[in-house]
């Protein structure tokens, strides 16, 4: 696959995406960037991200990633996801998801994703596998 048929597929983003106010600012086969800015609608009763929403970004980021990755007839579905949360991300603050490939394989692929804040610090670690998948449509 291309670099541009990449990026379409990579900017192609499911309308959940949108509702989190998801943005992708960076795409390579190998890295996936993406921001989320951090509201009163995404927040837990505490002022800070809520945890499903970090981890809906998280996911969201590794399904991404896989499907820029997949051969063509292909599609993907999380089978695993396992979240450690560090710090908060408070409202206001945005929160930056980056995902590298820990394994590509045949018929799963694994993906580490770091969100951070502003300020740098890691606020989660998100590792998810993806199972690849025949799409019959």
């Amino acid at each position: 696959m291309d670099r541009s048929e990449q990026e379409r597929i990579a900017l192609d983003q499911p309308a959940f995406a949108r509702l989190l106010g998801f943005r992708l600012v960076g795409i390579t086969q190998d890295e996936l960037v993406g921001e989320v800015a951090v509201t009163d609608e995404l927040a837990n009763r505490n002022g800070v991200m809520h945890g499903g929403a970090i981890m809906a970004m998280a996911d969201n980021l590794g399904g991404t990633a896989t499907m820029i990755n997949l051969p063509p007839g292909k599609t993907t579905t999380t089978v695993e996801s396992k979240t450690n949360f560090l710090r908060p991300i408070r409202v206001g603050d945005t929160a930056t998801g980056r995902s590298i490939p820990l394994h590509r394989g045949r018929t799963t692929m694994v993906w580490q994703t770091t969100i951070t804040r502003g300020d740098g610090k890691v606020a989660a670690i998100v590792t998810q596998t993806q199972m690849v998948i025949d799409w019959k449509g």
